[in-house]
């Protein structure tokens, strides 16, 4: 359900805008620095927050800047074959899953998220990889799987990380190709959630103090990449991740018990 104008920045507070401030800027350095997962933690807290319905809009708005940011570095490095069929898979899915958002009871949809984000963070975690890693129609497969996440949840980065993760090449390749598919993820998720009417005056006014803070946190995750500490940072930030999810997940379960 949409939120009314008014009501998120009403009952946010400045305690709750600080947690808001210092949530983007830790998900724009893991974003920066890893290619994904600041769509993840961005979503979980900002969601006990202020509800998915103003959280998913928030995290593809503030990141706007980040993903121009990192466009170079895919440009540079990801794969044709396994971006295209991708993207239009993706691009045709978002929609679909953003009428479900608009749907669907808001305490659900956060336990839901948390658990999910969970499960995926796990299966990263465990060096989870898929087969046929050279196949379009696995990579389509991915992308429907991506736009329907994207769509109703904000998340569609981890069906694509796991594609990408699983195709032979260098952490240069693989990063581009991540940040190829959550480029084009976010992107599509701007047209989905203006077709639903997602994009209300207090997302975009909490969507412009936030963006610079992703932009400067994303930064600060690219230098940190190609300074060489990928190696010592991935497990930790799936890890953070992973604490993240249990905590929204409490914090998600117990307001739905009220």
């Amino acid at each position: 359900m949409t939120p009314a104008d008014g009501a998120v920045l009403a009952g946010l507070g400045w305690g709750g805008l600080a947690v808001a401030v210092g949530t983007v800027a830790f998900a724009g350095f893991i974003r920066g620095f890893l290619g994904f997962g600041a769509s993840l933690i961005i979503v979980m807290v900002l969601s006990a927050l202020v509800g998915p319905a103003a959280a998913i809009p928030l995290g593809v708005f503030s990141g706007l800047v980040a993903t121009v940011q990192l466009i170079p570095d895919a440009v540079r490095g990801a794969e044709r074959s396994f971006m295209v069929p991708f993207w239009i898979a993706a691009f045709i899915a978002a929609p679909i899953g953003a009428w479900g958002l608009v749907l669907i009871e808001p305490g659900v949809l956060k336990i839901a998220i948390s658990v999910l984000v969970l499960l995926m963070t796990w299966m990263m975690y465990r060096g989870w990889r898929m087969r046929n890693v050279h196949d379009p129609k696995v990579f389509a497969l991915a992308g429907v799987a991506a736009g329907l996440l994207q769509g109703i949840a904000g998340i569609g980065g981890p069906p694509a990380v796991a594609v990408a993760l699983a195709r032979p090449g260098t952490a240069e390749r693989q990063r581009a190709n991540v940040i190829g598919a959550l480029t084009a993820l976010s992107l599509f998720g701007i047209f989905a959630y203006l077709l639903h009417g997602l994009f209300t005056r207090d997302v975009l006014m909490l969507g412009l103090v936030l963006l610079p803070v992703n932009s400067g946190s994303t930064w600060a995750g690219q230098k940190f990449f190609h300074g060489g500490g990928q190696a010592h940072y991935r497990n930790a930030a799936l890890l953070a991740l992973a604490a993240v999810g249990i905590a929204t997940l409490a914090l998600a379960v117990g307001d739905y018990v009220k």
